[in-house]
């Protein structure tokens, strides 16, 4: 996906608040982005313009090669249904619904029939293939945070977004579910951008981009191999903080 002169605009009474300035970046097919900088940055704003659950004030936006900016509500909705995935801090699971049953909720919401086939695959990619019929109150918080990355991949969607993913989990806990997020990105070339605040979280991606004021202050390239990725991105975001 691409954003060519992003820019987004709040409006507070007679205040303006530029939350992204003119932001151009391209996220290539089948790599792994970790977003980070200051509260106030605009990282998620920028996840919210690139996911179509807001409207850029001015600039482009594409996804896979076509223009989703300017695209009216309609349009937009079908676009979250269809070709892009979330998933978010909170798990939001239906409490009522087994692990399958929630892994379905996309396919009926867009009335289409679930493949058993399917869902089952679903939840093997993310390593609950034995878990279908457990309910969220039967699994763990990082089974729960798997079972809506499944969810978020039934669609097969063309970028994944994820917000804070690991932001309600403990230490280990997040590293099954981002290294389960890096297998997909390895294994099936899921193009992936990850909003985060953690050092440790972001070391997991190919680039980390920093943003500050609403523009790209920083970029980094990560090597899979280099053991000593957490602290280099902590060093580059205290650099920024300073």
């Amino acid at each position: 996906m691409e954003l060519r002169a992003v820019r987004k605009v709040y409006r507070r009474g007679t205040q303006e608040v530029r939350a992204l300035d003119g932001v151009s970046i391209g996220f290539p097919a089948g790599t792994f982005t970790a977003i980070m900088g200051p509260s106030g940055s605009g990282k998620s704003t920028l996840l919210q313009c690139a996911a179509g659950l807001d409207e850029p004030s001015a600039g482009q936006i594409f996804i896979a090669g076509e223009e989703i900016s300017g695209m009216d509500e309609s349009a937009r909705t079908a676009l979250r249904r269809d070709r892009v995935g979330f998933v978010f801090q909170a798990f939001n699971l239906v409490a009522s619904l087994t692990a399958a049953q929630n892994v379905e909720l996309p396919l009926r919401f867009a009335g289409r029939r679930p493949d058993r086939t399917e869902v089952a695959r679903a939840l093997s990619e993310v390593g609950l293939g034995d878990r279908p019929g457990h309910r969220p109150s039967e699994l763990s918080g990082g089974q729960q945070q798997r079972v809506a990355l499944a969810r978020a991949l039934i669609t097969r969607p063309d970028v994944l977004f994820a917000d804070e993913p690991t932001g309600a989990l403990d230490t280990r806990t997040s590293r099954e579910v981002l290294a389960g997020l890096r297998r997909l990105v390895d294994r099936q070339a899921q193009t992936t951008l990850m909003v985060t605040h953690d050092p440790v979280a972001a070391s997991y991606a190919d680039v980390v981009v920093f943003l500050k004021d609403g523009q790209i202050a920083d970029r980094l390239e990560l090597d899979p191999g280099d053991g000593s990725k957490p602290s280099r991105v902590a060093a580059r975001m205290a650099r920024l903080e300073a």
